[in-house]
């Protein structure tokens, strides 16, 4: 017993030291990072700068290169050239010291489907060095907190795929690493179970952890990422916060909705003059989309229409959506892919 909580206490001080001494360090830092696959160029120089804290989702298509670019990151694969430090450690010279500080999910699921939960859980807790003691205590935790309790003496073979996917995350977290890499962690997860694994993306960040998240669902970067990087064809393309990239593909607009569609011509005239381009819309419609940057005039616009006489039902202030911004980004890659 005194050995077991010797050992626990070792493995509790070193996370507590290499947590302070990454405090200011950013989590990723690459740099020109590269890799072939026979002709095939999987990644083109990627350069990638992450901050400790939050969520930075890498978005792109199916051969992209999110995958490879994770895997390199996560020492399971050599970089053909450039550099990369996580967490202050070069992924070159210290990987196993990298290796110590993250954790990695990948698309399918890792845990062995002929064993319990329980079982799986307590593997990887011995592999990354605890007691046995200590790694069924970490197991039980993380059972509980993933719902999966209940189901903890059973099989995986046995188990739903969002079953798996989160006894999955939960073995990623085995050491409470600082840097957790997400590689399309909802894929084929049903709205639900999707929505609960956003939820628990939420309480690591909340609790310390930085989350790299690739995903190809653009509603998953707008819900959890503060910036994003869009990758196509083995590049980024593209990098910001969701409100810096949609501001790059299209202006702000606003769509009016009129009681009475006969009012429609006189207001698309009146929302032109206040407009930055050709309001959208014919005179038999009731909804006018009009471009406007400058939306501190919109009040000067709907003051203009009750004037007028022009009744107002709803009015709509929208920007373009992330999907017009990756479509803008790789629209002509993708189809170029598809021919």
């Amino acid at each position: 017993m005194r050995h077991d909580q010797s050992s626990a206490e070792v493995v509790t001080g070193r996370i507590r030291w290499e947590r302070s001494i990454s405090e200011h360090t950013p989590a990723i830092d690459a740099r020109g990072l590269t890799k072939r696959f026979g002709g095939r160029l999987a990644v083109d120089r990627v350069d990638l700068q992450v901050p400790v804290g939050g969520v930075h989702a890498v978005l792109g298509s199916n051969g992209a290169g999110k995958t490879t670019m994770v895997r390199m990151l996560a020492t399971l694969m050599r970089p053909d050239a450039g550099s990369a430090r996580i967490l202050g450690r070069d992924l070159r010279t210290q990987a196993g010291a990298v290796r110590r500080l993250i954790g990695v999910t990948g698309q399918y699921a890792s845990v062995d489907e002929d064993l319990t939960a329980t079982e799986n859980l307590v593997i990887f807790g011995r592999l990354v060095g605890s007691p046995t003691r200590t790694a069924r205590r970490r197991a039980s935790e993380l059972l509980e907190e993933f719902g999966l309790t209940e189901s903890a003496a059973r099989p995986v073979g046995q188990f739903s795929g969002g079953m798996r996917r989160r006894l999955d995350l939960a073995a990623s977290l085995i050491t409470r690493p600082q840097l957790i890499f997400l590689d399309e962690p909802t894929t084929g997860l049903d709205p639900r179970t999707r929505l609960q694994l956003w939820d628990t993306v939420r309480r690591l960040v909340a609790e310390g952890s930085t989350v790299l998240l690739t995903t190809q669902y653009l509603e998953e970067a707008d819900q959890l990422a503060s910036r994003i990087s869009v990758m196509d064809h083995g590049r980024v393309v593209a990098e910001g916060t969701t409100d810096e990239l949609k501001s790059r593909v299209g202006q702000k607009y606003v769509k009016v909705s009129l009681i009475d569609g006969r009012h429609c011509g006189r207001a698309r005239e009146l929302c032109a003059s206040y407009a930055g381009g050709k309001p959208v819309g014919s005179e038999t419609d009731r909804e006018i989309a009009v471009p406007m940057p400058d939306v501190d005039r919109l009040p000067e616009l709907l003051i203009t229409l009750r004037e007028q006489g022009i009744a107002v039902e709803a009015v709509n202030v929208q920007r373009p959506t992330l999907d017009e911004v990756f479509m803008a980004m790789t629209g002509s890659a993708r189809r170029e892919e598809v021919a």
